[in-house]
Formats: structure tokens, C-alpha cells, sequence
């Protein structure tokens, strides 16, 4: 983990004196209190508040693909719309987000308790998204708006793991938080499935998936028990424009750290690939290879179902090893995943492989978030944990904003195929792994009895 931490090691028992944590956006100031070290608190966190931070993963990864993945994009195509449509609306939302998130995280470092942030958060994304149909651009505009709340919220939701774990089971908690997650992509395709054939349309999966998303998002925003922090309790004003000035301070801040600065570009890298195979695989199924509904569908519960057995045994792997060797490990394994892929697009293997690289793909994708995660908290400082999870997310919205484009540029303009957009990936992968290959093996490996 990081090294010194110069707050004193405090009670989990605060004194009766501290700010009411259960109203963290009352009271007016105008001074915001510096934060202090989330970690410096001895924490032992309850179950039910683990388990309902793990049940969350599940309903944003509904979400996720819903409207992400899998019947967005399809619903976009049926609205007469193309990749660039997909693209266009996606990267606009993660455009703003290079300002939002690290704001967003910067508020959060400056109130006592960061789920009422994601409280409301989460109400906007799910009300958006309920609406979300009609014409072509009335759905973008509405999509992208709850992408913005989506991605906003998963800035805080990441930076509650510290709150729900200890530093000899973060690897364990985060990777069951990944594995169990894609119960959730399942649920979201099963869904979709089960509506579309029943005769209804694509703005019924929508709306469902707000409903499930809230519903699933309750517990945590209900019983996650936060480390008490001593934190001053300041108007929203206050904290809005503490926050503005934070980002200021973040970027230089983080010079710091260098270790730091080079996780986050290498994980611009592997990110863009990731995040833009998830946007276009249903595409590529669909298009390249001629898959039915039913096929792609049962091609993403095979990934999917592996990957809750991946996220589970990466986050083992990351307690052992630690989180910096598990993600090189994952990466290799998930170069392979892409060449294999590529290889059926170019029909240099034959499309029945894709059945046995499925499973394979997402064992593998699910380690990379069950060992990012915990490997950002051992490189930021904790007093500023939210702040530099902004800036851990604005890696996340730049790989989010290019590489969509890098695949709408390959594809639609220069019209080389999406075989050859996949290499393009796979060299993005590579690159990331080039840049991470310096950080030390220790970095936020649990100690060992």
C-alpha cells in the first residue's frame, strides 16, 4: 500500500462530537477541512455492508449491458442509426466526463460520506434511462445523458472499497464484486431475450433495466457503512467549489506519484481495448460472422458465466501475488483472446472456435477489473482517494472516448473490416503492457503471515 501515512491510527468508535454522517450535504462554511486518510481509521467492515457493496457490481453491470453492450446498439441500428451514431453519443458522454469525474470524485474526498453522492447518482441515471427510445436522437441525447450519471457513479462506487474491506481480502472482495457482476450482464441479456420474443421492444428492456438497476443499488445505498471520516460538513455550494479547486491541485499532485502516473496511461491503453470490444462485440457476432439473436446471446452468457468464476479466482490470485503481477498476467492472456478472435474475422480459424475461446475471453476480462482496482488504492494517496479515482476514471473515459472512434475510423471511414480493428486493439493491449511492465511486484500486495 502506500507508505507513510501521517494521520494517527483512530478508533472505529468516533466520539460522540463528530458530524452527523447521515447528513453530509447540510451545514454552511466556508472553508472545506483538508481530508484525511480513509485507511488511517482501524476497519473492520460489517458483512451485510461487503455484500451490498458486491450486490451493486450487479446491477450497474445490468445496465452496463443493457445499454452498453448489447441491446442499445441494437436498438440504435434499428433506429436507422450506425457505429458512428454509437460512437458519436458515447464519446460525447465520455468527453464530459474528463471534467465530471475527477470533480465528482473531488466532492466526494470533501463529505463525510460519499453514498448519498451516490444516491443521487444513481436516481439519475435510472430516470434517464427509463425514457430512453423514441427518435434516434431523442434516444442518444437521453443515453447519453445517463451514461454521464453511470460513469459519474462509478467513480464513487469504486472508491467505497476501501470501506468494505481490509487490505488482506481487497483482492478477494473486489475480484467477487467483478465475478459476481456478470450475473448481472446474464440477467441483462436473459432480459432482452425474454422481452423480444415475447413481442416487445427494445424501449421495455430499457425500462426494466432502470427498474432493476435502482432495486439492486438499494442495499448499498442503504447499509454500507462507511469509515468515519473527520470530515467538517460544509453547504453543497462549498463543497462544489472546494471541489473545482481541487481538480486545480489534483494534476499537479499527482507529479508526485510517479508510479502512479504510469498506471493510469497504461491503463488508458488496455481500458480502450476492453471497453470497445464490450461496445461493438455484438456487432461483430452479428455482422462479421452472420450470428443469430440466440447465438450471439449464448456466445455472451458462455463469456459472461466464466467470468464470474474469473472475477472470483483473479481477486485469489491478486491477494497472493499481488495486484500489479495479476493484471500482467491477465493482459497476456487476454492478447491471445484477441489474436484468436481477429483469426475468425480473417478466417484463418474457423467460427466454431469461438465456442471454446468464449469461455477463455471472459475468464480473462474479468481479471483485469479484479486487479486494477486494488492496485490503484496501493498507488494514491488515501486522504485523496476520491480525487485521484476521478483521475483513475478520466483513464477510463479517454480510452472510452478514442477507442470507439479508432474502431468507427477503421471501420466506417477507412473501411478495412472489423478484423483489422481488432489487431488495432490488440496493439493498444501491448502497449499498456509495455508502459506497466516498471511497476514494482509489492505494490499493494497483502502481507503475508
Amino acid at each position: 500500500m502506500s507508505a507513510s501515512r501521517s494521520t494517527p491510527p483512530l478508533s472505529a468508535d468516533r466520539p460522540a462530537s463528530l458530524p452527523d454522517a447521515g447528513s453530509p450535504l447540510s451545514g454552511t462554511m466556508t472553508d472545506i477541512a483538508e481530508p484525511v486518510a480513509e485507511e488511517a481509521v482501524t476497519w473492520s467492515p460489517p458483512r451485510r455492508s461487503t455484500a451490498s457493496w458486491v450486490v451493486f457490481d450487479i446491477g450497474d453491470t445490468v445496465f452496463q449491458q443493457v445499454m452498453i453492450t448489447n441491446y442499445f446498439t441494437l436498438w440504435v441500428a434499428a433506429a436507422g442509426g450506425s457505429a458512428t451514431h454509437i460512437a458519436f453519443a458515447n464519446s460525447i458522454s465520455m468527453a464530459l466526463m474528463l471534467g465530471v469525474g475527477p470533480w465528482i470524485g473531488a466532492v466526494s474526498d470533501h463529505l463525510p460520506r460519499r453514498v448519498p453522492l451516490l444516491m443521487v447518482l444513481v436516481t439519475g441515471c435510472c430516470l434517464l434511462t427509463f425514457f430512453v427510445g423514441g427518435s434516434l436522437w431523442t434516444g442518444l441525447a437521453l443515453f447519453l445523458g445517463a451514461n454521464l450519471f453511470f460513469q459519474s457513479g462509478v467513480v464513487i462506487y469504486d472508491a467505497l472499497l476501501p470501506a468494505v474491506s481490509t487490505p488482506e481480502n481487497r483482492g478477494r472482495v473486489g475480484g467477487f464484486a467483478v465475478g459476481l457482476s456478470n450475473l448481472g450482464a446474464v440477467l441483462g441479456i436473459g432480459l432482452g431475450v425474454l422481452v423480444l420474443h415475447s413481442g416487445g421492444h427494445y424501449e421495455t428492456i430499457f425500462k426494466l433495466t432502470a427498474v432493476i438497476f435502482f432495486l439492486l443499488a438499494l442495499p448499498c445505498l442503504l447499509w454500507v457503512k462507511e469509515t468515519p471520516r473527520a470530515i467538517t460538513q460544509v453547504a453543497p455550494l462549498a463543497a462544489a467549489r472546494g471541489a473545482l479547486r481541487d481538480i486545480l491541485t489534483t494534476a499537479r499532485r499527482a507529479r508526485d506519484y510517479p508510479d502512479l502516473i504510469r498506471f493510469l496511461v497504461g491503463r488508458a491503453f488496455y481500458t480502450e481495448a476492453a471497453n470497445t470490444i464490450g461496445l461493438f462485440i455484438v456487432l461483430y457476432l452479428t455482422k462479421i460472422l452472420g450470428f443469430t439473436l440466440e447465438q450471439t446471446s449464448l456466445f455472451l452468457i458462455i463469456a459472461i458465466g466464466s467470468a464470474v468464476v474469473g472475477g472470483i479466482a483473479w481477486g485469489f490470485v491478486v491477494d497472493r501475488f499481488g495486484p500489479r503481477d495479476a493484471l500482467m498476467r491477465v493482459l497476456t492472456l487476454w492478447s491471445l483472446m484477441l489474436v484468436l478472435i481477429a483469426a475468425t474475422g480473417f478466417h484463418l480459424l474457423p467460427q466454431g472456435a469461438l465456442w471454446l475461446i468464449a469461455p477463455v475471453a471472459g475468464f480473462a476480462v474479468a481479471g483485469i477489473w479484479a486487479s486494477d482496482r486494488p492496485l490503484m488504492i496501493g498507488l494514491a494517496p488515501p486522504q485523496y482517494l476520491g480525487q485521484f479515482y476521478g483521475l483513475y476514471a478520466l483513464a477510463g473515459r479517454f480510452a472510452a472516448l478514442g477507442g470507439p472512434l479508432i474502431w468507427a475510423l477503421i471501420v466506417d471511414v477507412l473501411r478495412w473490416g472489423e478484423p483489422v480493428a481488432l489487431v488495432a486493439l490488440l496493439g493498444l493491449v501491448l502497449v499498456a503492457m509495455l508502459i506497466l511492465r516498471p511497476l514494482s511486484s509489492a505494490i499493494a500486495r497483502a502481507p503475508t503471515a
